[in-house]
């Protein structure tokens, strides 16, 4: 199977990656068509949209006609995460298949379970012991079933927990950065002086990017290269050099989530992926680079930028909605 350069794209969801995948495409020189239920703001113009319910398998795969590459970027709420993700991707395998057309779908790692800390590369068995984790596993099967039987190619790119200026839902999210510009302790989940890969989102694009375009990805498993490995408290470091003050850490015990989980559904799915960040999380991105010759961002170029980017989104936010202050910096958060 060849991957054409000059064949529709077409992005199956408009949030912090989807966004930022179809960008990258549309920089690249590629037709890119997003779809989703809702249309995202700052899709560049270049880019078509489509609204359409993965879920309804005959939408979906209208929505995905002509595509010569899907990408599927969906994801569901977290609290039901294990309810509603498997229809998504069912919906964008269906397109996909309907199309002809290469399927590249983002996941991450839940599904290898618990490693003691041992780095993860791409041939670790997937061996989930939580329930999110034998659903994303059993999701990942569903993919490697179809490739098996001739029915789709595939190309699988795994990144570990988000970060950037988009990424507010996340362990390194609002509750490190809004919190260190606002002069508040960072909030952690766990030990923050463990080894802990994150994964900056322009990398995540960039990767999955590659996936889509280069013949040697097909019908792979990759993990996509992102910043370098560091701790968690090494990373507020950097943080704290951004913002031009420290950053205290307030860590939240296991413990501590389950008795918000009780009232908290977000925090109560969020217990059983706790073991992520009481020992060393390390993805190992070898296979990826030495095949593709790309590497990641710089961890302090990301975090300057994601810094940046918190920065605009609370000045923005400051500002009267309608002063010529507030408009700009609405179009460069836009623009990013």
């Amino acid at each position: 199977m060849s991957v054409s350069e000059n064949r529709l794209q077409v992005v199956f969801g408009s949030g912090q990656v989807g966004s930022a995948l179809a960008a990258h495409l549309a920089g690249l020189g590629l037709p890119v068509r997003v779809v989703s239920r809702h249309r995202a703001a700052g899709l560049p113009k270049v880019v078509n949209w489509c609204g359409a319910d993965a879920t309804n398998f005959e939408a979906a795969s209208e929505a995905a006609n002509g595509a010569a590459v899907i990408y599927q970027c969906l994801n569901a709420s977290y609290a039901k995460w294990a309810e509603l993700f498997p229809p998504l991707q069912q919906g964008v395998l269906a397109a996909a298949e309907r199309n002809e057309a290469l399927l590249v779908s983002l996941e991450n790692l839940y599904g290898y379970g618990p490693t003691d800390g041992v780095p993860m590369t791409e041939d670790l068995p997937l061996a989930a012991t939580t329930i999110k984790g034998r659903t994303r596993a059993a999701m990942t099967q569903e993919l490697l079933n179809a490739r098996d039987a001739g029915r789709v190619h595939i190309a699988i790119g795994r990144a570990s927990d988000f970060f950037g200026a988009s990424v507010t839902e996340s362990t390194l999210g609002e509750r490190i950065f809004a919190n260190a510009l606002a002069g508040r302790r960072a909030d952690f989940i766990g030990n923050p002086d463990l080894a802990h890969t994150y994964s900056y989102v322009p990398d995540i694009a960039a990767g999955l990017a590659t996936l889509g375009t280069d013949e040697r990805a097909i019908d792979g498993v990759w993990h996509l290269p992102g910043p370098e490995t560091t701790t968690t408290r090494q990373i507020l470091d950097l943080v704290a050099h951004e913002v031009g003050h420290p950053v205290g850490v307030r860590s939240v015990s296991k413990l501590a989530v389950r008795a918000l989980g009780l009232v908290n559904p977000k925090m109560r799915a969020l217990v059983e992926m706790a073991y992520e960040f009481d020992r060393p999380f390390v993805l190992d991105t070898t296979k990826f680079q030495t095949t593709f010759g790309r590497v990641g961002t710089p961890l302090p170029t990301a975090i300057a930028a994601t810094v940046d980017g918190y920065r605009n989104k609370a000045i923005a936010t400051a500002l009267p909605t309608d002063s010529p202050n507030h408009i700009t910096s609405q179009r460069k958060a836009e623009r990013r």
